[in-house]
């Protein structure tokens, strides 16, 4: 009798079938062990001479070579030397710190940290590598919120690009204000005018500007704006031309950073937008870099800054 499980001239069968599909018993190629076998010692190899399995708090370091490189402290300048087991990291840890790449850019770095701004804005070299830096820092760390190329968002961040400096576009400014930080605030006014007088505080602000607005509206703005009733003049200046000292903007160019004018369509949505800012003030704020970057950095990035509106 021949054996039920048996295939006629192929492999037994395990007895299960699918939509009239029999599994068979084929054994699994000799290669495919072999090769199997053959992963297994590599991976064996590979735990003894790289690091490998995590053991607590460290890992089994392997037999490969240390690798000992210096890192260096951004504010002290200070070398401390580092030993590791091989690891990918460490390799570019060490090509950072001891390549050829490195060392150059170190000597270009330690030229451009003793020069004064003019001396790095004269010198085309060291403004190439003051770009190549900060571009970078920039990235990491401002382009968030002023954007890659520096023009702001309205109403929330300040555009760097376009030379209009609230808190002064010299070098020595700028670094300031990377180092301090800025609160940019104005007193909010919905409870200190009624509606005619904040009516007519907006057209006085947008007549400052170049627009035809009514003129017996901006008579009264203009008194309130420099009168005890507003106090705008405090800040502003009694010319509207903003004082760098606090940060108050200049209401007379033409460039707004808080009301979207030039984004409105009509003269009533401009009117909407200036009056907004008026009725519900102005608060915000630019955190401190100095804790947060090294001497160095702050001073490719106060450069970098000030090249992107061409300085002022």
């Amino acid at each position: 009798m021949s054996n039920s499980n048996q295939k006629s001239g192929g492999a037994p069968s395990t007895g299960h079938s699918w939509d009239g599909i029999e599994e068979l018993t084929n054994p699994v190629p000799r290669w495919w062990i072999w090769s199997f076998y053959f992963t297994v010692v590599i991976c064996i190899i590979y735990w003894i001479i790289y690091p490998a399995w995590p053991v607590g708090k460290s890992y089994t370091t392997g037999t490969f070579n240390d690798i000992t490189y210096n890192v260096v402290n951004k504010e002290t300048g200070e070398a401390t030397e580092v030993t590791t087991h091989w690891n990918t990291r460490a390799l570019l840890m060490a090509d950072m710190q001891r390549g050829k790449e490195a060392l150059k850019q170190k000597a270009y770095m330690d030229e451009v940290s003793k020069a004064s701004f003019n001396e790095i804005l004269e010198d085309p070299e060291k403004m190439a590598f003051a770009r190549s830096l900060a571009k970078g820092i920039y990235g990491d760390n401002c382009a968030a919120c002023h954007g890659t190329g520096g023009t702001g968002v309205v109403g929330l961040f300040p555009n760097l690009a376009d030379d209009d400096w609230l808190w002064g576009g010299k070098v020595e400014q700028i670094q300031a204000t990377i180092e301090q930080g800025r609160h940019g605030y104005m007193p909010d006014f919905k409870n200190s005018f009624n509606a005619e007088q904040l009516d007519a505080v907006t057209e006085y602000v947008l007549s400052l500007s170049g627009h035809s607005m009514d003129k017996k509206k901006v008579a009264s703005g203009k008194r309130i704006f420099n009168g005890q009733q507003g106090g705008c003049y405090y800040c502003h200046t009694t010319k509207a031309t903003g004082m760098v000292a606090v940060g108050s903007a200049n209401l007379t160019d033409s460039i707004w950073t808080v009301a979207d004018v030039q984004g409105a369509a009509s003269l009533e949505a401009k009117k909407a937008a200036v009056k907004t800012v008026i009725a519900d003030g102005v608060s915000r704020k630019m955190p401190a870099w100095s804790e947060r970057l090294s001497a160095n950095d702050i001073k490719l990035l106060t450069v970098f800054v000030h090249e992107l509106g061409g300085g002022k």
